[in-house]
């Protein structure tokens, strides 16, 4: 994990409980001597990720349907500090804004980035009940003046429609969805659920996540290509344009279709948790001369 990650060394479910004491039924020791909770439970998964924000974000309203997806915070917040770094080597370290492609009912890229590094937030969501519950959450904790939500109103766009053509942001982010359809991401979370030791054959995610947050039609390379072209028609609106890309297989078809748009530059920055190992990868389309300029 990043340096600056709060959940390299694990939790400390005394302080959690402190925070959250709905969270203390779930907890308990495991036949290793662990505390821990079983993070097969939906309901226990998402009272951790509550507590964490509480502790150690100053996040203290946190409420969306149980049916959309309950992002684990220790993953989400190493994205933002990958790209802080990326930030920081381009010499881009305040006056950041960042836009937060499909922010989804928790809000959470804007929650953490605001909280880490005071960064200022576009959230784009393309479903109207995300923006409602992720409008009420930035309410709550009083971070109207810091983020601010934009309606995609066409399933088609990624960045059309959201970025105007005045617009100078410092990095995109997008945490695309993974699957091309219901059946490849149920056969995905049943195998999940073998590895966490629940040996059955109905769906429960332990993470949950609606049809919209999960799958895309042609999955996750038809959505990052979408992204890359789209990008390609803002080329001097946005420093970084940054992706979470699962699959290291489309890597390669991205820095390729990245060369015939244009791009200067394509970065595969890694991001490590654990055993699992996944990639963001960041590309500009900016001159050396654009990148000199982007401050002044």
């Amino acid at each position: 994990m990043h340096k600056n990650n709060k959940h390299s060394k694990g939790y400390d479910f005394n302080l959690l409980v402190k925070a959250t004491p709905q969270l203390e039924p779930f907890v308990f020791t495991n036949s290793f001597g662990n505390v821990t909770i079983d993070f097969a439970n939906p309901k226990a998964v998402k009272l951790l990720n509550t507590a964490l924000l509480k502790q150690h974000y100053n996040i203290n309203y946190w409420e969306f349907p149980d049916a959309n997806l309950c992002p684990p915070i220790p993953g989400r917040v190493e994205y933002i500090h990958v790209i802080n770094n990326l930030l920081n080597k381009s010499g881009i370290k305040e006056n950041i804004t960042v836009l937060d492609i499909g922010t989804g009912a928790t809000c959470i890229y804007p929650l953490l980035g605001h909280a880490s590094y005071n960064w200022t937030f576009i959230a784009s969501e393309i479903d109207k009940l995300a923006i409602k519950s992720a409008q009420t959450i930035i309410d709550k904790n009083k971070l109207n003046n810091n983020i601010t939500i934009r309606h995609q109103d066409n399933e088609q766009n990624i960045l059309t429609g959201v970025l105007n053509a005045n617009d100078k942001i410092s990095a995109a982010m997008c945490n695309p969805p993974f699957y091309k359809d219901e059946e490849e991401a149920n056969a995905n979370t049943l195998l999940k659920q073998k590895g966490l030791g629940k040996q059955t054959q109905k769906v429960e995610r332990n993470f949950s996540g609606t049809a919209k947050e999960l799958w895309y039609p042609g999955g996750e390379k038809a959505f990052v290509h979408n992204y890359l072209y789209q990008s390609s028609l803002l080329k001097t609106n946005c420093f970084w344009y940054t992706c979470l890309v699962s699959k290291t297989q489309h890597v390669l078809s991205m820095e390729n279709s990245l060369k015939k748009l244009g791009a200067t530059d394509f970065k595969i920055l890694q991001i490590a948790l654990g055993n699992k190992i996944s990639r963001v990868v960041a590309w500009t389309f900016l001159t050396k001369e654009e990148q000199t300029q982007w401050n002044s």
